[in-house]
Parts: C-alpha cells; sequence; structure tokens
C-alpha cells in the first residue's frame, strides 16, 4: 500500500501547518457578516470561495482535563464574548498511526470542539444539518482528516450544513473505573466518548438555527466506530430531539462489549503500568499512558453497562427504540481488506488467530462446529492472494463483525415499527489487498477524488456524485430514492425500504447502482454465522 501514500512526515508537515489558536477578539475588528452569535459565545469564521467555514467551536463549558478527566462532559456557559473560529482544535489523545492522519496533528486532552460548513447564500429556509462522527475503532481519529474534510461536499450541496464533531477517545473516553477502590467518583468513565457526541448534538440543537440549519432535521452520520456511535445514541434516553435521522456505514452496536469485558481490560492494563487506583492513573504521563494502553487495541469500546447502554442493545431496536428514526445503513464488500492491506498479512494473521483463540471459547461446542465448518468452506478467507500467504479468518470476519450486525439491526429496526434503507458497497481499490476494503468509500461520500491512500484511484464521479445525492435526499425527506430530474445520470433510482420477508438493499456497483434482494448474492451465511451477532465483536 506504499506506493500510494505520502510520506508520513510529509503528512504531519502539512497538518501541523494548518495548526492555529482560536482567539478572543476584543478590538472589534472582524467581518461581522462571517459572525454567528451562540450561546457560549460569537464565532467568526472564514471564507473560501462560496463556503464558510467555522472550526474549533467549544461545545462544552469546560474542557475534560485536570479533575474533570473522566468525568462526563460539562454543559457550556452563556458567554457574551466574540471569538476567532478559523483553526481545527487539536485531536484527542491517540497512538500516532498511518491509518489516521489525525493522528499525526497536536492532540491534547482538551479536544472537545466541533466544525461547520454552510454556504454562503440567503437562504429563506432553514437547511438540513448532516453530523458527521468520525472512525478509527473508538482510539484514533478527529475533524482534521483530510478525507471529512466538507468544503467540497457543501460547495456541490449547498442546501446542506454539515457539521464535523470530536470525543474522547480510547482510555480517557471509554475505561471503565468503578470498581477501583476510589472509583466511585468516576461512574461514567466507560462511555464518556459517547457522552461527548451526545453533548456535541445538544450544542446543534440549540445553535445551528443561527448558522441557518433547521435543528428539527438533522442527520448523524458516521463510519467504522463513527457508525457503532450513531447507531448508539439512539438508544440512549433523551437523545431523539436531537437528530431524526441515522447513515451508518460499516459499523453497528457490535463495537461494544460487556461490563466484564471491559472491568478485565481495565484490570489487565492496571498491572502493566503498576497502578491500583485512579489516583495512580492521574499521576501517569500522559504520552506514556497512551503509549501502554495500545495493549488494548481495538478491545476499549462503548459499555454495554444496563445504565447509559442498553445491554442488548439489538433487543431495544427489536422493542422499538428507535422506531421514530429512519436509517441508511450498509457495509463494504470486503471490509477486512482495509486491514489487510494496512497492517500487513503477518501482523493481520496474527491478530486474527489471537483474536479467535480467545473468542472461541465463548462458544458451545455446537457452534464452534458451526463456525469450523464455515472456515473449512472459506480456507482462503475469501480474499485470493495468489501466492502470498492467506489471510486466516477473512471472510469469517467480514461475517461477524460487519455484514450478520449490519442484517440483525436491518431486521430488529423494522421488527421494532421504524424503517432502514440497507445497502451494499462494491467498487474495487487499486492498492493491492484492499479491495473493497473498509473505508474505500469515504473520499467518494465526501468528494476527494484526489485522496487516494485507500482506493489507489478515483472512482466514477457520475457514480460518486449519485451516491452523494442520495444521502442528501435522505437528509432533506427520509427517502434516498432519487427522481430522473435529481439524479446525476438522468436516471430514476428508487431505493426500497429493507424488509425481513424479501431483503432488498441498493447495490452501490460502480456503474450500475441498482436494488438487489440479498439472496441474489447470498452476502450472509445466515446458517453458520448469523447467530455470532449475540457475541458482539467476537
Amino acid at each position: 500500500m506504499c506506493e500510494y501514500m505520502v510520506d508520513l512526515n510529509e503528512i504531519q508537515e502539512m497538518l501541523r501547518a494548518q495548526y492555529g489558536e482560536n482567539k478572543k477578539i476584543t478590538d472589534g475588528t472582524y467581518d461581522k457578516s462571517l459572525a454567528v452569535k451562540c450561546i457560549n459565545g460569537t464565532f467568526v469564521g472564514k471564507k473560501t470561495e462560496n463556503i464558510i467555514a467555522y472550526k474549533g467551536i467549544p461545545f462544552t463549558g469546560k474542557p475534560p482535563v485536570g479533575e474533570l478527566r473522566w468525568k462526563a462532559p460539562v454543559d457550556v456557559i452563556p458567554d457574551e464574548g466574540v471569538y476567532e473560529a478559523y483553526y481545527n482544535a487539536k485531536s484527542a489523545h491517540q497512538v500516532v498511526s498511518e491509518t489516521e492522519n489525525a493522528s499525526l496533528y497536536y492532540q491534547s486532552e482538551d479536544c472537545l470542539y466541533l466544525d461547520i460548513w454552510k454556504a454562503d447564500d440567503a437562504a429563506a429556509e432553514k437547511k438540513p444539518v448532516i453530523v458527521w462522527i468520525h472512525g478509527g475503532g473508538f482510539e484514533l481519529g478527529g475533524t482534521v482528516e483530510p478525507i471529512s474534510e466538507c468544503h467540497n461536499f457543501v460547495e456541490e450541496n449547498p442546501d446542506v450544513i454539515m457539521v464535523s464533531i470530536t470525543y474522547r477517545l480510547g482510555v480517557f473516553g471509554f475505561l471503565h473505573l468503578s470498581h477501583l477502590p476510589d472509583g466511585g467518583d468516576y461512574p461514567d468513565a466507560q462511555n464518556l466518548g459517547l457522552m461527548d457526541q451526545v453533548m456535541a448534538l445538544k450544542w446543534i440543537h440549540e445553535n445551528i438555527a443561527a448558522f441557518g440549519g433547521d435543528p428539527d432535521n438533522v442527520t448523524i452520520m458516521g463510519e467504522s466506530a463513527g457508525a457503532a456511535s450513531v447507531t448508539l445514541i439512539p438508544l440512549i434516553e433523551g437523545t431523539h430531539e436531537y437528530f431524526q435521522r441515522v447513515i451508518a456505514l460499516s459499523g453497528s452496536p457490535v463495537f461494544t462489549r460487556s461490563p466484564e469485558e471491559a472491568i478485565a481490560c481495565t484490570d489487565e492494563l492496571m498491572e502493566i503500568l503498576g497502578c491500583k487506583t485512579v489516583a495512580d492513573l492521574q499521576k501517569l504521563d500522559v504520552e506514556t499512558f497512551v503509549e501502554e494502553a495500545e495493549v488494548l487495541s481495538l478491545r476499549v469500546w462503548p459499555e454495554r453497562d444496563g445504565k447509559y447502554l442498553p445491554v442488548d442493545p439489538y433487543e431495544a431496536y427489536a422493542r422499538g427504540a428507535a422506531k421514530d428514526i429512519d436509517f441508511i445503513q450498509g457495509c463494504d464488500k470486503d471490509e477486512l481488506g482495509f486491514f489487510i492491506s494496512g497492517f500487513g498479512l503477518d501482523f493481520y494473521n496474527e491478530w486474527a488467530a489471537d483474536r479467535m483463540e480467545k473468542k472461541m471459547a465463548q462458544l458451545t461446542e455446537e457452534e464452534k462446529a458451526l463456525v469450523e465448518s464455515y472456515c473449512a468452506d472459506n480456507r482462503k478467507g475469501g480474499y485470493d492472494f495468489s501466492e502470498e500467504e492467506h489471510a486466516l479468518y477473512a471472510a469469517l470476519f467480514d461475517q461477524i463483525v460487519f455484514i450478520a450486525p449490519l442484517f440483525r439491526l436491518s431486521e430488529n429496526q423494522v421488527k421494532g415499527g421504524g424503517k432502514t434503507y440497507t445497502y451494499y458497497f462494491t467498487p474495487e481499490s487499486s492498492v493491492p489487498y484492499m479491495r473493497c476494503g473498509h473505508s474505500v468509500e469515504l473520499a467518494a461520500v465526501f468528494k476527494h477524488p484526489e485522496i487516494i491512500g485507500e482506493t489507489g484511484r478515483a472512482f466514477d464521479e457520475t457514480f460518486s456524485k449519485t451516491l452523494r445525492k442520495m444521502w442528501v435526499q435522505f437528509a432533506k425527506t427520509g427517502d434516498p430514492s432519487l427522481s430522473a430530474e435529481l439524479s446525476p445520470d438522468g436516471k430514476a433510482k428508487e431505493w426500497p425500504l429493507y424488509d425481513p420477508e424479501n431483503r432488498k438493499w441498493m447495490v452501490y456497483d460502480e456503474f450500475d447502482i441498482h436494488p438487489e434482494k440479498e439472496s441474489d448474492r447470498k452476502v450472509l451465511d445466515w446458517d453458520r454465522t448469523y447467530f455470532l451477532t449475540k457475541y458482539y465483536c467476537i
């Protein structure tokens, strides 16, 4: 994959060159046409061509540092001051990773900020709002990620407003602490990242009208951990007033863990660090803490604690917890290709074998036999790497991490009285081993054909524009179908609602977007892998 990647040092220099500190404006010298009054201040944006961007707006009253580390976010405080909104805030603390450019940016615990993009026009009606929640396994990512910069999207679709939000990551956002001797003061530590997201949505609900947005027409959209987030937020009490629709790309409630798993992770980390209490953790150097916590990689998830999140999210959907929320959700054809390509076959195979050894122990003998039978029929994992070592369990992990949870959520959302539109994304990257891997659609979603780190090439322009138009139409109306007049190729695109009997989804083939029955491709092995969703992220 390296031949498609820019040198990491170059990326870091490029990102950090954009950094600046937003300051309070005290002399009155600012462009009043770019200023928007909000509850916690008046924020002045920057105009590029016909798009105004407001970056680094705080959505909490105090940053989560010092005594507020591992505490719930604090609501904003009314403020009559005027502030620059020119620069991205720092990324949340995270390890440096070549797969997430935001990790190369400046980092800080003071990270709870959002960005807004709007067209500079005199629209009479309030515009639909799309809120982007970034991915990164709940341990990586940020708003500075170039691929999700929303200028191009809003330039093409000036009738919507885009917002991108941050949240605490890793051990600062999802660390179970209440079982420790002094952990009683930290009852929310296991789900703080989600609490941050909800606080951001509250700020948007209360302030977006000042930017020309409609607070009663908000769509929350995310990919990977961001998609898991937007499928978990509807299950949190009191959130439905903040949004009406969800777009989930390659993620679901499968990206969660039980209290027992969370406690085991904390205890493992405490032993490594030689700590006994939260007070001990507070004394650690932040960089050392983050580096040592890397041992928990891809195990630091939101917790099904029965308090903030339900013990069984899927059952909550089946009971109608989100029946008033409209959904688009889907996955990519070869999700695991991203991890195989990005981390290499050797690393991936080692991780997959270790994960299988630990998690197979959860299964009954009958269930183990089903999994072993599936793997035996997919010895190459569904990924043909010619003379290279075949990726272990790739097809299985595609099934249990992405495909089966997608269908379970679709089925339960409909069972609970709600509606969902489901999709299957198929265009392939030219990057070795990637195929149609996790996140390959993002360059098309945000209109960045020049960014080819995952795709190796630009996807067809008409195809990419059609995808965006369908999702914008969904944000506007709750129905992503396009009339011939709205469709970029002049052909109507009717997207049927998902129903458990026909199981139709929209197939995003690069030169033929069309609905199909899942049974036409037999993407999911209903008999041998669907049951694994009850174990969440195996």
